[in-house]
């Protein structure tokens, strides 16, 4: 197949652009997973806190967009996105919420065997083996949005005002 001017930006070829069929693979995975952490009782803005934890590790500046305006949606403060990157050393997120971040983290950065260990402690006292599953998928599957949004380099645009 052919690149044509309107599937690349700066260079770089929009990957779900070129190559839709897989891409439409990803977005149907993205559907399972979402359903899969709905039937595990994951809200939106756990998810969505998910979503932007490992935007923010990967550096991908269009997740991060989508992510943040998806939270705001969800009913998430800016207070608490402001933090997010230092979930840690706040009291303003949960046990539910702190264990899965923790768990988003140990995925984005699985070689770090510590970590994942003391991860899965924490997300045991305070999650079940489904939504443990359902983070760590919705983890995975941000990780390969990323991962498309970067070696695409999609553009975070400025919105025109409403």
């Amino acid at each position: 197949m052919q690149v044509t001017a309107a599937r690349r930006t700066n260079g770089r070829v929009y990957l779900d652009k070129q190559s839709p069929a897989a891409y439409r693979a990803l977005v149907e995975t993205s559907d399972a997973v979402r359903a899969t952490a709905a039937e595990a009782g994951l809200d939106r803005i756990l998810i969505e806190l998910v979503n932007l934890r490992v935007s923010q590790l990967n550096g991908c500046a269009f997740c991060l967009d989508v992510h943040t305006r998806a939270a705001l949606r969800a009913g998430e403060t800016t207070r608490r996105l402001g933090v997010l990157a230092a979930w840690r050393d706040t009291e303003l997120f949960t046990a539910r919420e702190r264990a899965a971040l923790a768990l988003a983290e140990a995925t984005t950065h699985p070689a770090e065997a510590l970590a994942q260990e003391r991860a899965y402690e924490a997300a045991r006292e305070v999650l079940g083996d489904d939504e443990i599953s359902a983070v760590i998928w919705v983890a995975i599957t941000i990780n390969a949005f990323n991962r498309v949004s970067i070696l695409s380099k999609h553009p975070v645009r400025e919105t025109p005002a409403r």
